[in-house]
């Protein structure tokens, strides 16, 4: 199963959006296609109407422009994942995954022909404006988005680094469009922030699953531990995924060796994985030493909660479901997004490409995550967010052509609830008031009491 892993490369297991302004690509799979007849019908249909529009349209239109919409079509009534990429599109995708580019940091979809934001980047000129999630764009600058594909839409919000762009989007409760002004920036997310909350209790706080996010870990494990560690909050909210060898690692931080972390299913047996916290499943090729071994013995088993809500998907979720079904961690916070599934870039030969939702994953248990994901093992609201962001509370089943769960029934319910002042004002992630970590902290002073009887 490993073989088929490297013969994918850098699989993205999950940036939320079918876009994001700040993203870590997958890499390549290619395979051969099942033969089948052909639709004689629908294809004569197809070409019935192709040929009507180029007679008769009130406009001409070219070749191109009508077969890459009609790719377009077929690709994005798949599910919010999958798209076709024209050769433009696939060489701004490729530039930004390479290196440094000018964009806002929101990870978007598409719904009823606007963009639909999933989430802001933390520390991104979106998430620093208010850019919420839930927010329709109607219009980027002076330009409706109606009418635009998701890969135009994101085209113009990338640009050069220090350009201004105005966004103006629909709020649920708000009477009235409100317009952001932004300035495009480098997106540069720090995948990793940590500190010591209290003497003995460590926070640890994961943005995104980036390229070094394995390293930083390990070197904000090690730091840590300098001084001695009674418990650990691993921090997961509103982080949108990324890589897949990133969550890996992540989850070899705190598991024991050859322990099983995620498995995959898709219908070709490249898209079938096994992964462990063994180095070969998380270790780049430019990877010069395993830094998971660097690690303080005491990592493995000192007492620990990882913080989620409705924000944490794909990777983070991996991650979650791994420490939560392992016995290893407790979950807190609220159900989280719900990505469970992987997508593959496909270069097509002529400069454009394809991208695929080709597996779905499970956590070790078996667990499906798509469209339920991860129930915490205690409730508690984020504090973090205003009352109006909570009631939105957007999840991967509210968004058009989801793929369905295929183990269908209802998500577990958490075992503890913890209630919270409906009125509040929003609180700073990681902070002295962040209700959330309040209550992981008094948890984790309680299991070391346990543990001293």
């Amino acid at each position: 199963m490993r073989n088929s892993m490297k013969k994918f490369g850098l699989i993205l297991i999950g940036v939320v959006a079918g876009v994001m302004l700040s993203l870590n690509l997958s890499a390549v799979a290619q395979k051969e296609t099942a033969s089948a007849p052909l639709p004689v019908e629908e294809l004569r249909t197809f070409a019935d109407i192709f040929g009507r529009i180029k007679s008769d349209y009130v406009d001409p239109q070219t070749d191109k422009t009508l077969i890459t919409s009609a790719i377009n079509g077929m690709v994005t009534g798949l599910d919010p994942h999958s798209a076709y990429y024209d050769a433009d599109a696939y060489k701004e995708l490729q530039i930004g995954t390479e290196g440094e580019f000018g964009g806002l940091g929101i990870e978007v979809t598409m719904e009823d022909g606007l963009v639909k934001v999933i989430s802001p980047i933390e520390d991104t000129p979106a998430y620093k404006a208010g850019v919420k999630s839930g927010d329709l764009i109607l219009k980027l600058d002076d330009t409706l988005v109606k009418g635009m594909t998701l890969n135009d839409a994101v085209k113009r919000m990338r640009g050069k680094p220090d350009t201004p762009i105005v966004l103006t989007v629909i709020r649920k409760g708000e009477n009235k469009p409100l317009t952001f002004k932004l300035m495009r920036a480098v997106i540069k997310v720090k995948s990793v922030k940590y500190k010591t909350i209290e003497p003995g209790y460590a926070y640890i706080r994961i943005a995104q699953f980036q390229e070094h996010t394995g390293e930083s870990l390990a070197a904000a494990i090690n730091d840590l531990f300098k001084q001695p560690v009674k418990g650990l909050v691993l921090d997961l909210r509103n982080d949108p995924g990324g890589l897949l060898y990133g969550a890996v690692a992540v989850s070899a931080a705190f598991l024991p060796q050859n322990t099983l972390v995620v498995y995959t299913k898709g219908r070709t047996p490249d898209s079938e994985m096994k992964l462990e916290t063994i180095p070969e499943d998380y270790l780049k090729p430019t990877d010069k030493s395993d830094y998971i071994k660097t690690l303080p013995a005491e990592i493995k088993n000192v007492p620990m909660i990882i913080l989620v809500n409705n924000g944490t998907a794909s990777a983070s979720e991996i991650v979650s479901g791994a420490l939560q079904d392992q016995k290893r961690a407790l979950v807190m916070g609220t159900q989280t997004f719900g990505k469970g599934s992987v997508q593959t870039i496909f270069p097509l030969g002529n400069g454009t490409a394809v991208k695929l939702t080709t597996a779905r994953y499970y956590t070790p248990s078996g667990r499906s995550i798509q469209a339920k994901g991860i129930t915490p093992d205690i409730t508690v609201e984020d504090t973090t967010v205003t009352n109006q962001e909570a009631s939105l509370n957007l999840h991967e089943s509210d968004l058009e052509h989801h793929l369905a769960n295929e183990k269908q029934g209802a998500a577990p319910q958490p075992k503890v609830t913890i209630k919270v002042e409906p009125e509040r004002t929003p609180a700073e992630v990681g902070s002295k008031d962040d209700y959330m970590l309040g209550q992981a902290l008094n948890v984790l002073k309680g299991m070391a009491i346990l543990q001293k009887k």
